[in-house]
C-alpha cells in the first residue's frame, strides 16, 4: 500500500483489508449472538456499503433477509447537507428486527432519514452497524451499535467508499493527502 492518485487528489493508506476482516469477524460474531434466534432484515445503504455488508453476511450465521436502500449526501469530498433518498425503504417490516448496513457515519443526516422513515412501519427494533464512525462529526441521537472504526474527520476512499464515483474498488482504505 503506497500514496494513489484518484482524479485530481492524492491518498495514503489508512486501514488495510485484513484489519478491515478481523473487525468483520468480530462484529459478525456479536451480531450472530445478539440476534440468536431470530430472523432480522439487513438493511445495507447503496452504493458505499456495498463491499462491507457482501464480507459481512459471509459471517453472519443467522436466518436473515437482505434489502436494500439507496441514499446520497456527498458531493466531491463534502457532504452536501442533504438526504436525497433515491430508492425508498421497506415498508413491510412491521415486527421486524432491522439492521442498517452504512458504509460511514458523518454528520448522521442519512442514518437519521432512514432511521425516522423506518420507524414509520413500526418495526420490533432498529440497530446500526457501520464500518466507520466520525464521532467528531457525529451529533445526533441515534446509537451507533456496532461501529468497526471510529476515525478523525479526514476524507477517505476506498471499500466501497468514492471520491465522485472513483475508488470504490480499492481493497484498503486511504485517507485524503491535504495540500
Amino acid at each position: 500500500m503506497g500514496l494513489i492518485r484518484i482524479k485530481d487528489k492524492q491518498f495514503e493508506p489508512f486501514i488495510t483489508h485484513d484489519e478491515i476482516e478481523k473487525r468483520i469477524v468480530d462484529v459478525a460474531s456479536k451480531i450472530n449472538d445478539d440476534y440468536a434466534g431470530q430472523t432480522p432484515i439487513f438493511l445495507p445503504v447503496l452504493n458505499g456499503a456495498f463491499m462491507f455488508s457482501a464480507d459481512l453476511m459471509k459471517h453472519v450465521e443467522l436466518d436473515c433477509e437482505i434489502q436494500f436502500v439507496k441514499c446520497a449526501s456527498y458531493s466531491g469530498t463534502e457532504s452536501t447537507g442533504k438526504v436525497k433518498q433515491l430508492i425508498g425503504a421497506p415498508t413491510d417490516i412491521e415486527g421486524q428486527s432491522i439492521v442498517i448496513i452504512e458504509d460511514i457515519v458523518d454528520t448522521g443526516r442519512t442514518i437519521d432519514v432512514l432511521v425516522n422513515e423506518l420507524k414509520k412501519h413500526n418495526p420490533a427494533s432498529i440497530t446500526i452497524c457501520s464500518l466507520l464512525l466520525k464521532p467528531d462529526s457525529y451529533k445526533l441521537g441515534h446509537k451507533i451499535d456496532y461501529a468497526l472504526f471510529k476515525i478523525p474527520n479526514d476524507f477517505i476512499i476506498g471499500y466501497g467508499l468514492d471520491y465522485d464515483g472513483a475508488g470504490r474498488n480499492l481493497k484498503d482504505i486511504y485517507k485524503i493527502v491535504e495540500d
